[in-house]
């Protein structure tokens, strides 16, 4: 696996200003952050459910993750204002560029059915938003100690200002991304 930071200094700046016609190297879109998303409002009762997601996201991210609270009441969902109903954590510098490394390389590879990343993921300005209905697609998580799985959601946030920007940004650093 290569170091996609180095990648992205040697390589990516070059190939985004040669295509945009981008003047300055500073001006080149570059990945901003990641962030990783769990929804535990159905598990909420269960706590050791909960302790396994933190721990779980814990050993994917490499740092502790927050817990969301609810914003308004909703009857439907029996939630109420304040309640935690999910779990984040935003990843920056070399956290990122390692959990995306294993993302693309290890984990994208390994899910079930996989085919590539539809283009209907990325926002207007270029960011990615990826479901990942599994966890245990990723090597941290062992399967012997695995009895609850978990989705996931995953934002790749980029500095782009259109959308054709960020695809070719995440392309070139290895995103395997359908036509």
């Amino acid at each position: 696996m290569t170091d996609l930071l180095t990648q992205y200094r040697k390589e990516v700046i070059h190939a985004l200003q040669a295509k945009f016609g981008i003047k300055n190297p500073m001006a080149v879109p570059r990945v901003d952050k990641v962030v990783i998303n769990v929804g535990i409002g159905k598990m909420l009762k269960d706590d050791k459910f909960v302790e396994k997601v933190v721990r779980d996201i814990s050993l994917l991210s490499g740092q502790k993750p927050i817990f969301r609270k609810a914003r308004k009441s909703i009857s439907g969902f029996k939630t109420r204002e304040g309640m935690n109903v999910g779990l984040s954590v935003t990843l920056r510098g070399k956290r990122m560029y390692d959990f995306m490394g294993r993302l693309i390389f290890i984990a994208l590879p390994r899910s079930k059915d996989f085919r590539g990343i539809d283009s209907k993921n990325f926002d207007k300005n270029g960011s990615l938003n990826l479901g990942i209905k599994e966890h245990s697609i990723f090597p941290e998580i062992h399967y012997e100690s695995l009895k609850d799985i978990f989705s996931l959601q995953v934002t790749v946030v980029t500095t782009a200002k259109k959308r054709e920007q960020g695809v070719e940004l995440l392309k070139l650093f290895g995103f395997p991304i359908k036509k």
